[in-house]
C-alpha cells in the first residue's frame, strides 16, 4: 500500500520562494574592494529575477553550464539562484587552480558563459586563451578590462522573469570539480533534489542548525563544494548573511564578526588558526558568536580549547565534494558532556540523511570499537553516484561511495578520521596515523602548523617525518617536539626526524598539500 502524499518536486525554486515571501527585510552584506555592499532579500529576489531573464535572453538553455570565477559576494549569490532556477547548471570554478587545470575543467564541462570578478581577470586571462567553448564573459565588480566582456550591471535585464520553468527534481543544478590532487579533476553533478535535501540536512539540529535569528559569515569559498551549501541553507532559514569577498585575513574576518554580530561561521582549520592568533593578540568582541564550524581537515583539540577561552564553541564537521559536502557534525551527546573536549575533538556523528560504514582493505566491515581502522563509505540522497562525463572511474562499492578517508568509529557512534588512505604511514607492517601525530604536535604552544609524511626506510619500509612551522617569537628544536609527543603516542609512532619549515604548502582549498612535501623531501609516491 502506498501513502497518499503529494509528489512535490524538491527544486531550488522552493528555497527562493521562501526567501522572497517570508524574509524580504533580511540582509545580505558583502565586503568588497570598492566598499561594503548591503541589501535585503527583497532586493536580492528582484535582481535574481532580472538576472534569470537576462540569461534566457542570452540564449542559456536548460542543461547549459554557466561558470563562475569569483569570491564570495552578493552577485555570486544571485547566480546561485538565477542559473539553476531557469534549468541551467551553475559551475563554480576554483580560482586557486592553475591555468592548465582550469582550462581542462572549463572544456570538460563545456561551459557556455563565465561570470568573473574583474579583480581576478589576470588569473582567468590565460584560461580564456586556451578554451573554445565559452561564448560570452560577464565581468563583476571593478578591475580587469583585457577580456572582452559585458559588465554585470549592464547585463541584467530591465525586466524580471515572472514565472520560473517547471523542473524535475532530479535535473542538474550545480557542478563542482574535485581538486585533482591525483590525475585530472573530476566533476560532481548536484541535482535540485540533492541540493534542497542537503540544505535541510545542514539546517537540522544535528548539523549546523541555522535559524532565522542567525547571522552567517560564509568564509568557505563559494567555489569549494558550493560553499558547503551555505548560500542555500542560510537563505532557506532566512539568516542575515555576510560574504567576506577577498577579505580573508584574520583581522578582516574578526572585524566582520564584530560589526555584523555574526553568530555562526564556517571555514577550514588553517583559517581558524590565524583567527585564533589574532583573537589572542587583540581586543575583539566575539560575544555574538554561538559556533564556529571547522571542516576540510582534522581540527587540533588545542584550537577548540583556544576558542573556548574566548567563550566560542568550535565544532568539527566532515564531508567532501562528492557528498555535497556535509556528512558528519561534532555535536556532543548529553550523556558525554563530562568529556566535552575529548568527544568534540572527534570528527563527529553522521547527520540524518546519511548512512556510513567502515570497510577494511579486505572488504569486510570493521567493528565500532574505536580502534579498528576502515575506509569510510557513505550513501544517501546527497551523495554522488558517479562522476560527470567519466566512464572510467567508478566511485562506488556495492552502492556505497568510497571516500578514501580512513577512520575509526567508537561505540557511541563518533567517527574519528585517522588519515587519507594515501597519507597513512606503514612502518614495519603497522599503520601510523599522520593526522593523529599532526594534532598532537600542533597542541604544542610553540607550533603554528605541522604536517607529517612517510619517508622511505630500509628497515621499516617507512617512517614518519614531521614538518613543523614555529610560531613567531618562539624557538623549538627536534628534541622538544619528540619529548612533547613521547607520552601521547606509542614509542614506535614517534617521528624519526623533525624538519622546520616556513610554511606548510596548501592545496587550492586550504588543506595541507603533502604531495608538495613528499616531492621536497624526495618521496617519489604517496604511501
Amino acid at each position: 500500500m502506498k501513502g497518499l502524499m503529494q509528489d512535490f518536486p524538491l527544486t531550488i525554486h522552493h528555497i527562493f520562494y521562501r526567501a522572497e515571501r517570508l524574509f524580504p527585510e533580511k540582509t545580505i552584506v558583502s565586503l568588497l574592494p570598492e566598499g561594503t555592499h548591503r541589501y535585503t532579500y527583497g532586493d536580492f529576489a528582484g535582481r535574481v529575477r532580472r538576472l534569470a531573464a537576462a540569461l534566457v535572453s542570452a540564449g542559456v538553455k536548460p542543461g547549459d553550464r554557466v561558470a563562475t570565477f569569483a569570491w564570495n559576494h552578493y552577485r555570486h549569490h544571485e547566480l546561485y539562484y538565477a542559473v539553476p532556477c531557469i534549468g541551467a547548471v551553475l559551475h563554480t570554478l576554483n580560482i586557486r587552480l592553475h591555468a592548465e587545470q582550469l582550462a581542462y575543467i572549463v572544456e570538460h564541462a563545456k561551459d557556455k558563459m563565465v561570470f568573473y570578478d574583474g579583480a581576478l581577470e589576470e588569473a582567468l586571462l590565460p584560461v580564456s586563451a586556451k578554451v573554445d567553448c565559452v561564448e560570452r564573459y560577464v565581468k563583476m565588480g571593478v578591475g580587469g578590462g583585457a577580456i572582452e566582456a559585458d559588465g554585470y550591471e549592464d547585463f541584467l535585464s530591465a525586466d524580471a522573469i515572472a514565472n520560473w520553468p517547471t523542473l524535475a527534481e532530479d535535473e542538474a543544478a550545480g557542478l563542482c570539480y574535485t581538486s585533482g590532487t591525483t590525475g585530472n579533476p573530476k566533476g560532481v553533478l548536484y541535482s535540485h533534489r540533492s541540493t534542497v535535501l542537503h540544505a535541510f540536512g545542514v539546517n537540522s539540529g544535528s548539523a549546523h542548525g541555522l535559524m532565522e535569528s542567525d547571522t552567517t559569515l560564509t568564509i568557505v569559498p563559494m567555489f569549494h563544494a558550493m560553499a558547503w551549501g551555505y548560500p542555500y541553507a542560510a537563505t532557506m532559514a532566512g539568516c542575515d548573511q555576510v560574504h567576506p569577498g577577498p577579505n580573508l585575513d584574520p583581522a578582516s574576518l574578526l572585524g566582520a564578526i564584530q560589526s555584523e554580530k555574526v553568530t555562526i561561521s564556517a571555514g577550514v582549520p588553517t583559517v581558524w588558526v590565524g583567527v585564533l592568533d589574532e583573537l589572542d593578540r587583540g581586543s575583539w568582541d566575539v560575544s555574538s558568536v554561538r559556533s564556529f564550524v571547522s571542516g576540510g581537515a582534522a581540527m587540533p583539540r588545542s584550537l577548540m580549547e583556544g576558542f573556548a577561552r574566548h567563550g566560542v564553541e568550535m565544532v568539527q564537521g566532515w564531508g567532501m565534494t562528492e557528498t555535497s559536502p556535509v556528512c558528519a557534525h561534532g555535536h556532543v551527546k548529553k550523556s558525554l558532556e563530562g568529556n566535552r573536549f575529548e568527544v568534540a575533538a572527534k570528527t563527529g556523528l553522521i547527520i540524518p540523511g546519511v548512512e556510513l560504514r567502515l570497510v577494511d582493505d579486505k572488504g569486510a566491515e570493521v567493528s565500532w570499537d574505536g580502534e579498528s581502522f576502515g575506509e569510510i563509505q557513505v550513501r544517501g540522497p546527497w551523495i554522488a553516484s558517479a562522476y560527470y562525463e567519466d566512464d572510467v572511474t567508478d566511485p562506488l562499492s556495492e552502492g556505497w561511495l568510497r571516500t578514501g578517508d580512513v577512520a575509526t568509529m567508537d561505540a557511541n557512534g563518533y567517527l574519528l578520521i585517522v588519515d587519507r588512505t594515501k597519507d597513512l604511514v606503514k612502518s614495519g607492517g603497522e599503520w601510523i596515523s599522520s593526522v593523529e601525530l599532526e594534532k598532537h604536535i600542533m597542541a604544542h604552544p610553540a607550533v603554528l602548523e605541522a604536517a607529517v609524511i612517510g619517508v622511505p626506510d630500509e628497515l621499516w619500509s617507512e617512517r614518519p617525518l614531521a614538518c613543523v612551522v614555529v610560531r613567531q617569537g618562539f624557538e623549538l628544536d627536534k628534541k622538544a617536539v619528540i619529548g612533547f609527543l613521547s607520552d601521547k603516542v606509542a614509542k614506535w609512532w614517534l617521528p624519526d626526524d623533525v624538519v622546520f619549515i616556513e610554511e606548510v604548502p596548501k592545496t587550492s582549498v586550504g588543506k595541507f598539500d603533502k604531495k608538495v612535501l613528499r616531492e621536497r623531501f624526495g618521496v617519489t609516491q604517496a604511501p
